[in-house]
């Protein structure tokens, strides 16, 4: 049996609201239409889906499961739809790249550019909890991620890895040191990103944060001290921070993220371009070793 994908979303719809009359104008369709569709719904799934009465719709244990699953299911639906109409117009050449704060793709643009002139290449910003979630929904084609990656059915291609600074409050007893180590900055509090945990933070009354900007409002008050990859921090240049290098600091590593198996011709050449860059930026670098860079990838499938 397949599994009929309107249907779903029509589900979706009604678990999400829990009332069938609100899910069907949502919908755009009639109530006894969406309920005949819940109704097949749960005879091809031999499983009922909802606990209906006259005073409230509620999930089963099936339902809940479903609505756990479907999630995902459509998200991928939704992704191999994008990409399936991206390869049909590769004649008409569009690659759509995504990029993180800081990172400048312009160099490995310009080098696809020469080698695929008919081809328009979109840029999109990224922040750090949509960067791979970009890649795996088909919102891009590819894009440049700072490590790490913990989500499944990616290939990653290294690239290079920059050094992390230290964002100071002016005037921290710290800024007036011209180099900073992790002991030295340890005992101070430190705002961290949210990572995906609720529970994060960077210390008493200090939340996690989800933007770079968020972080660096919370270090201009006083409020602690935070770490950026160096091109970030030369981004965002502004009189109350100052930067300070972290010597023993792990560098920030930077990717090449595309979906899990065989690429596209156009993200093969535009892989291949990037690790060019990479390695004209840093001849010392050793960012993709393998005998093809447009294939090589750190599998996270």
């Amino acid at each position: 049996m397949d599994l009929d994908l309107r249907k779903v979303r029509y589900f979706v719809a009604v678990a999400e609201r829990l009332h069938f009359s609100r899910a069907a104008e949502d919908l755009l369709i009639a109530q006894p239409a969406l309920s005949r569709q819940i109704r097949a719904l749960e005879r091809e799934l031999h499983a009922e889906l909802f606990v209906r009465d006259s005073h409230r719709v509620a999930l089963t244990a099936a339902g809940r499961r479903l609505l756990a699953d479907a999630g995902p299911l459509l998200a991928a639906a939704d992704a191999a739809r994008r990409r399936a109409g991206r390869a049909a117009d590769e004649g008409a050449g569009t690659l759509v790249v995504g990029f993180r704060s800081g990172i400048r793709v312009t160099g490995a643009v310009r080098d696809f550019g020469a080698a695929h002139p008919a081809v328009t290449v979109q840029v999109r910003r990224l922040d750090f909890d949509d960067q791979a979630a970009a890649v795996l929904e088909g919102r891009v084609d590819v894009a440049y991620v700072r490590l790490p990656v913990l989500e499944g059915g990616l290939d990653l291609t290294p690239l290079y890895g920059e050094p992390r600074m230290a964002a100071l409050p002016a005037g921290h007893p710290l800024a007036a040191e011209a180099e900073l180590t992790v002991a030295r900055c340890a005992a101070h509090t430190e705002i961290l990103h949210l990572c995906g945990n609720p529970a994060a933070g960077g210390g008493p009354g200090l939340p996690a944060v989800r933007t770079v900007e968020e972080k660096l409002e919370y270090v201009a008050a006083g409020r602690g001290l935070t770490f950026l990859p160096r091109s970030t921090a030369l981004l965002h240049h502004r009189p109350d921070v100052v930067y300070r290098p972290v010597a023993d600091a792990p560098r920030d590593e930077v990717a090449l993220a595309r979906p899990a198996g065989p690429p596209p011709a156009l993200v093969a050449a535009f892989t291949a371009a990037a690790v060019r860059t990479a390695q004209a930026a840093d001849p010392d670098a050793d960012p993709a070793p393998g005998a093809d860079p447009a294939r090589t990838g750190v599998s996270r499938s």
